[in-house]
């Protein structure tokens, strides 16, 4: 008797990667005082104490090593996902890691947010783009953090609140921080619901792909991170512990390798 096939053979891990995004995938303050930590991301860093997605997979295919390229970059917005997918293709690689649609939120005031149809427009550009050039490869698509989740643990420290009013950082959901006025209160709720809006808008762009995207389920979204995971330089980037966990939540939700 033939031994029952299974539903879907495991997925080889793959030999080479890439990674789409912003300031996050960059390590943006992990390490330094407003400089990019590539090292430290949590998608191809080599940095142990982060244990990147590229670490976790050289773990079990040594063939990956030195092939974790990171193609993000600080200020990044969905607009300019197209073209990190075309470095991507480039590149040949057989995984690629996207987390991308904070920038698009966090922006100087509510009314500058990116409109959720452009933004589902400006991925499934990126992915289209992908799936033409990079057909066997594997997508991993993140879900954006919760914002309002960044908000509620910063805005009683002064520190926060201060680099936040600074810097000029989200102003549209983090403007009046310690403000209870119902206008405040129903701003917060709106760009919260922008973020919410935008993943599903992943999760849908996702599924569209088929088989070889995976979304993440909203697990970095629904991680109940806190302020010792964010950066005291700017309370608002994933410090080098924030970045571990953006590593290993995500990757628990990915391909499994």
């Amino acid at each position: 008797m033939l031994a029952a096939t299974p539903v879907a053979a495991a997925t080889p891990p793959p030999n080479s990667m890439a990674t789409l995004g912003d300031s996050i995938t960059r390590g943006f303050n992990a390490c330094g005082w407003y400089v990019d930590c590539t090292a430290r991301s949590f998608s191809t860093g080599d940095d142990t104490g982060v244990n990147s997605h590229y670490l976790r997979i050289r773990a079990v295919n040594p063939a990956i090593q030195g092939r974790n390229l990171n193609d993000a970059k600080t200020g990044a917005r969905s607009a300019d996902m197209y073209g990190q997918a075309g470095t991507a293709v480039g590149q040949g690689v057989d995984y690629v890691t996207m987390l991308i649609g904070a920038n698009d939120a966090c922006t100087s005031s509510e009314s500058t947010m990116t409109p959720v149809a452009t933004f589902r427009a400006n991925i499934d550009s990126a992915l289209n783009r992908l799936k033409a050039g990079l057909p066997n490869a594997r997508v991993a698509v993140l879900s954006i953090p919760d914002i309002h989740r960044l908000w509620y643990v910063g805005k009683d420290s002064g520190s926060a609140r201060s680099a936040w009013s600074a810097f000029g950082i989200c102003q549209s959901m983090l403007a009046n921080p310690t403000s209870t006025a119902q206008a405040d209160v129903d701003r917060r709720a709106r760009v919260r619901q922008r973020v919410i809006d935008y993943n599903t808008q992943l999760t849908q762009a996702c599924a569209a792909y088929g088989a070889n995207c995976d979304f993440d389920d909203n697990a970095v979204f629904n991680y109940p991170f806190v302020l010792s995971q964010v950066s005291g330089w700017d309370y608002f980037h994933p410090n080098t512990s924030g970045q571990a966990v953006l590593a290993s939540v995500s990757y628990a939700n990915g391909f499994g390798w």
